[in-house]
């Protein structure tokens, strides 16, 4: 028995070191559902921190040392730096004090069927799709997302059935400390090199988050990478993907709007539903695929899984539109590695806006460095490329790398250090029948909601 598991049997009052984050508020949450007395504390305000207050839970802003008292148990997001004064005066307190994918973990545990979705790209909207299937067929799932799914106004719901559907994240290797039955693997690629260093380790892991699953693994049968991670794991196996040799395949597909994939979904060489999506780009075929052969594996039928499919209109920051203002669409996403900005920058370009401005936040040094030049050859799709200078997170600048850096490779892109600044410019610059987009996984989402305010008042 893991030590997690027993001390949520013994205690009441659990506090959240960086409760706002995506991947705590949904936890804070289904505790929350369970009869918890759940606390928390953030450095920043957010849509998160509205929603868990206005549940009745207490958040202190700002991270001291004496916001951990009267805990009986703490729990820390891994974004904290080793040195933040309440982290520290957990680890000091004797308190049971665990990261966060410790309570994950414990949580995967309590639920029999538990769906596990990872993969570098696609999780957000595969973990959410499937969630809009599920709870739209009554099976009541629980249900821990990175974004927020529109149809429960939620990263996460607590369920009364005994499935589980969860975003498996493998930044520093969290997502081993689940325990999935099923395991649905999107892609494998280059990402969080600061970490694994080689796309070897990361094929390792993945293969070693498979070796968990103790029913079905679901995975991308076009990926080589995943392929190599789940070659010699003696489970059943479902594959999904653009080739007829899969499972689940997509044939006659057309694109409405000019990028919204309508298809025959085949099984077995057999035609068993017909999709058409309301989430732009070709990736988002894969992620129907992987989410409707979840559905199909969890008990739903075909034709639940279209009505679900079909209803589901993305996640919160992944292509999320806005609104329209004084003719400008402005939609925000959370695209912040080359490949994803690539997949949802080409999408846009097909839905015939007069000019395409990308927003975009470079979020993590090693990231920006590593990656540059394809950051740059991919920034170079929209009309108009605007940055803002690189948010760390959790990095200190050894890299010696700055936006500039990336700006002098996409010609005709401008940056700025502030948020107003880039509202400022963009505003003024585009015109009616354009669209802005705002990318990144950090708070640019926030200068998407100045502009918001800039064009309301014009």
């Amino acid at each position: 028995m893991f030590e997690i598991d027993e001390q949520l049997k013994k205690i009441k009052r659990i506090h959240f070191i960086g409760i706002g984050g995506s991947g705590m508020c949904p936890l804070a949450e289904i505790l929350l559902n369970w009869g918890y007395e759940i606390t928390g504390s953030d450095n920043n305000p957010g849509d998160n921190i509205d929603k868990l207050r206005s549940l009745g839970v207490k958040i202190t802003m700002g991270q001291k040392s004496e916001n951990i008292e009267g805990a009986e148990m703490i729990i820390y997001t891994a974004a904290l730096l080793k040195d933040n004064p309440e982290l520290v005066a957990a680890k000091t307190s004797g308190i049971p004090t665990y990261e966060r994918s410790k309570l994950f973990g414990a949580i995967s545990r309590m639920y029999p069927n538990c769906i596990g979705v990872c993969g570098t790209h696609g999780k957000t909207t595969v973990t959410s799709m499937l969630s809009q299937i599920l709870i739209m067929a009554e099976k009541d799932p629980t249900a821990v997302i990175g974004g927020k799914l529109p149809l429960i106004d939620s990263h996460g719901r607590a369920g009364k059935s005994e499935t589980m559907v969860c975003e498996a994240c493998e930044f520093v290797d969290t997502f081993l400390d689940l325990s999935p039955d099923v395991a649905i693997i999107l892609n494998i690629d280059e990402d969080h090199l600061d970490y694994f260093k080689t796309l070897d380790n990361i094929i390792k892991s993945f293969h070693k988050f498979s070796l968990l699953t103790s029913s079905a693994i679901i995975y991308n049968g076009d990926d080589a990478n995943t392929i190599k991670a789940v070659g010699d794991v003696d489970k059943k196996k479902i594959t999904f993907g653009f080739s007829e040799s899969n499972d689940y395949y997509p044939a006659n597909i057309t694109y409405n709007r000019g990028s919204f994939g309508e298809f025959d979904v085949m099984h077995s060489g057999e035609k068993e539903a017909h999709l058409k999506l309301n989430i732009p780009g070709k990736h988002n075929i894969l992620n129907a695929l992987a989410a409707y052969a979840g559905a199909i594996n969890a008990g739903c039928t075909p034709e639940e899984c279209v009505i679900g499919a079909e209803a589901f209109k993305g996640a919160g920051r992944r292509f999320e539109i806005l609104g329209e203002y004084n003719g400008i669409t402005i939609a925000d996403d959370y695209a912040h590695h080359p490949n994803e900005l690539e997949a949802i920058l080409s999408a846009v370009k097909k839905m015939g806006y007069n000019t395409v401005w990308a927003v975009f936040q470079p979020f993590t040094y090693s990231r920006t460095s590593i990656l540059l030049d394809d950051f740059a050859r991919v920034l170079q799709i929209p009309d108009k490329c605007v940055m803002t200078e690189i948010m760390g997170s959790r990095e200190v600048n050894t890299y010696n790398i700055y936006t500039k850096d990336l700006a002098d490779k996409i010609p005709g892109s401008v940056w700025f250090n502030t948020f107003d600044e880039i509202a400022d410019y963009v505003t003024a610059n585009a015109k009616k029948g354009d669209i802005i987009i705002t990318l990144g996984c950090g708070d640019i989402y926030k200068a998407a909601k100045i502009m918001i305010e800039k064009l309301r008042k014009r």
